[in-house]
């Protein structure tokens, strides 16, 4: 099975999901520093639509401006075009594979996936 993990080395949890993808027999895991390699607006929408959350709830508020900026109350477009062009906005770690997408948050949810 193939999973691509959108990462951040710097965040506790976003390490902890990588290292259950690479514990896990038959998994072949792509990374992604979304940091340096952001994710397009349409793959963002795609991601969230399969996880099966809004893009609000894949913002990430802690250590960012998006409540000043109005974004959690803000139309999806807005939201996903923000998340594309400050990838500091989008919350980790994103997991995809062919049973779909999750946030991982808290770790463990990568399971549901696998």
């Amino acid at each position: 099975m193939k999973a691509t993990i959108w990462h951040n080395p710097k965040c506790g949890t976003s390490r902890k999901t990588l290292a259950l993808l690479e514990e896990t027999p038959g998994v072949e895991v792509s990374v992604i520093e979304y940091l340096k390699t952001p994710p397009s607006a349409d793959k963002l929408e795609q991601l969230y639509r399969d996880a099966g959350i809004s893009p609000q709830q894949g913002l990430r508020m802690r250590g960012t401006d998006a409540a000043e900026r109005g974004l959690p109350d803000a139309e999806d477009s807005a939201v996903l075009g923000a998340m594309a062009a400050e990838p500091s906005l989008i919350e980790r770690p994103l997991v995809e594979t062919d049973k779909g997408a999750r946030l991982c948050r808290p770790q463990d949810k990568v399971h549901e996936i696998l």
